[in-house]
């Protein structure tokens, strides 16, 4: 009898694991507090992971076992150039093979890169995307709907019209929001909280979301001004630290519209990883509300971001695009750091990422 409800409660156990959504901490895991009360967020996390946003067409399932978690991996299009950039460490001087196929993107070669090679453990499961609804794994855009928001790459007539990253106004990564993401590198961030207020410092281009801190959602007001990664206001729900988010500065290739709404919540899932959870709500933009899940784990401290201080690149690029325009041709953009590179086949005998 023992035995059996030992094994009951051991599948019990595993069944809840497996189900993940519906648990935002650990099974038993004390939440440590502030001074003040409130659960204890504070230190530095990272979210460095292949796993992105959306789910790639070559995972079939959002919870994946070691085995395909690392099939997907080494067909990872930034793993991938990591090695193919490592083959040739230190043997060729001049890394004659990496100007191979001429892209003058390939400045950003492994060195400069810090994107992971491995799969997130989510809720202790290995995860093929962020995104967990819809099933599909992947954004539920309206069609036709309008998914630049204001980041025009393509237009090369003065510095204001060069995207907000490139000028240092925001960061390209999405790790400031609205919603939270991940990048190739500078992946991250500082919790710190105060009775009234918590501050998220992302470590892409320093750039710092300072949310108040109200007692419940019924007392959340927001701004009607337009703010760089929005108008946030937080409160806790137990465990949980709960921020809305609205009115997304239209210039920044945010996830939002205007009018659209983002609910985060992160938990301390352990010691080791906060589980930020987010809720997009915006029928401007998509069919459906979107949900993810996103692991934080715990890091070192965040380097110093300088950007443009001391750069004459902005020179650089428009005069080229002048150039361009004298011989007739149309400026644009380069073909991307791993353009080029051709991938493994899988089982199937496909070809490439997606």
């Amino acid at each position: 009898m023992k035995t059996r409800l030992l094994a009951a409660t051991a599948l019990t156990v595993a069944a809840m694991m497996s189900a993940g959504a519906a648990f935002a901490q650990a099974p038993g895991y004390v939440t440590p507090k502030t001074a003040f009360g409130a659960p204890d967020l504070q230190g530095f996390w990272n979210n460095t992971s292949i796993t992105s946003l959306q789910r790639s067409s070559d995972a079939k399932s959002l919870v994946v076992d070691e085995k395909e978690a690392e099939r997907l991996a080494n067909r990872n299009i930034l793993v991938v150039l990591t090695k193919d950039d490592n083959s040739t460490n230190g043997l060729d001087p001049n890394n004659t093979k990496m100007l191979e196929d001429k892209n003058n993107d390939r400045g950003y070669n492994a060195f400069w890169i810090d994107p992971g090679s491995k799969l997130a453990s989510v809720k202790g499961e290995l995860r093929t995307s962020w995104i967990v609804e819809p099933a599909s794994g992947r954004i539920p855009y309206k069609p036709g709907a309008s998914r630049g928001g204001g980041y025009a790459i393509t237009n090369f007539d003065g510095p204001e019209t060069r995207p907000q990253a490139e000028r240092c106004v925001i960061g390209f990564s999405g790790s400031y929001g609205p919603v939270m993401q991940n990048s190739m590198y500078n992946n991250t961030m500082q919790f710190v909280q105060t009775p009234s207020h918590v501050m998220i410092q992302v470590e892409m281009i320093h750039d710092v979301r300072v949310i108040p801190i109200v007692g419940s959602k019924a007392e959340a007001k927001h701004s009607n001004v337009p703010k760089w990664g929005g108008d946030s206001v937080g409160w806790y729900e137990g465990n949980t630290l709960v921020v809305q988010t609205t009115n997304v500065h239209q210039s920044q290739r945010g996830m939002i519209t205007a009018d659209g709404k983002l609910t985060e919540r992160f938990t301390r899932w352990d010691d080791k990883q906060i589980t930020y959870e987010f809720e997009v709500d915006d029928p401007a933009l998509y069919s459906q509300v979107w949900k993810g899940e996103m692991a934080l784990n715990a890091s070192q401290p965040m380097y110093e971001y300088a950007c443009h201080e001391g750069n004459h690149a902005m020179p650089g690029i428009l005069g080229g695009a002048r150039q361009l325009e004298s011989e007739g041709k149309v400026p644009g953009m380069g073909p991307g750091i791993a353009a080029g590179l051709v991938l493994p086949r899988d089982e199937t005998g496909g070809e490439g990422f997606n």
